[in-house]
């Protein structure tokens, strides 16, 4: 699947908002990601991007905590990019 073609506009933008480092996420099996403290206005679309691997946590916490997120490999190359910038996560 070329996750590129995949993506709509609403993904790819909270993609790049978890590469600018404005997103948090929450530790579950069905992630909620927060954008600068607020919760995603699109869940569904917050638990696609952790199921296919595109977002992550940084850092592992207890059930429930906001912890910040991070772009992968995946994520970067669905933006069209690398892991140039610092602070990415590795899939």
């Amino acid at each position: 699947m070329d996750v590129r073609t995949e993506l709509n506009h609403r993904e790819r933008a909270t993609l790049r908002a978890v590469a600018d480092g404005h997103a948090e996420i929450s530790c579950s099996c069905e992630p909620d990601l927060f954008v600068d403290g607020l919760a995603c206005c699109d869940q569904h679309t917050a638990h696609r991007l952790a199921h296919l691997g595109l977002v992550a946590p940084a850092r592992g916490g207890q059930w429930g905590e906001r912890v910040p997120a991070l772009l992968t490999e995946a994520g970067a190359r669905a933006l069209g990019g690398t892991l140039a910038t610092p602070g990415l996560a590795a899939a």
